[in-house]
């Protein structure tokens, strides 16, 4: 099990009317967390976020949010990035977001691993595999593929 650690600071343009952060820029969130867990971890050359030249690319397929508390303006975040699953072609990955490690949100993505030229499925690499590491367990909710996961407490 290999987990990534990313911290966000919430923005005041990224709060709603109730004063708490709006629920897309959880996504927002969780994509640059793993952009920069993947640029941090994949060998030069590998990962080049969608260029053509890149070995290795891939899309999400699906998402899932489980909020437990908001996030507000000001706080810092730290949303840890791990694989929960590995299929052929794609794979899970779990987000889990916290504050002074208390639960605020998990979220999962179903990413498919594609060509960076044909956008087409293909399978994961195996250096892609080793450097994000082994699934961590599951964890009991529902995520996007259908295996589960467990939301903060």
């Amino acid at each position: 099990m290999s987990v990534y650690t990313h911290r966000v600071r919430v923005r005041y343009g990224e709060c709603d009317m109730q004063g708490v952060v709006f629920n897309a820029h959880y996504l927002a969130y969780a994509d640059d967390a793993v952009d920069t867990w993947l640029r941090d971890v994949l060998p030069n050359g590998l990962y080049a976020s969608g260029g053509t030249d890149a070995g290795f690319d891939m899309m999400a397929k699906a998402t899932s949010i489980v909020w437990s508390s908001p996030l507000r303006f000001g706080e810092l975040a730290d949303l840890a990035c791990e694989v929960t699953r590995w299929g052929t072609t794609s794979f899970d990955v779990t987000i889990t977001g916290t504050v002074t490690s208390a639960p605020r949100f998990l979220i999962v993505i179903t990413y498919v691993s594609v060509g960076a030229a044909s956008q087409r499925p293909c399978p994961v690499p195996d250096n892609v595999r080793a450097a994000l590491g082994t699934p961590s367990p599951a964890r009991g909710t529902a995520s996007p593929a259908g295996r589960t996961v467990t939301p903060p407490a």
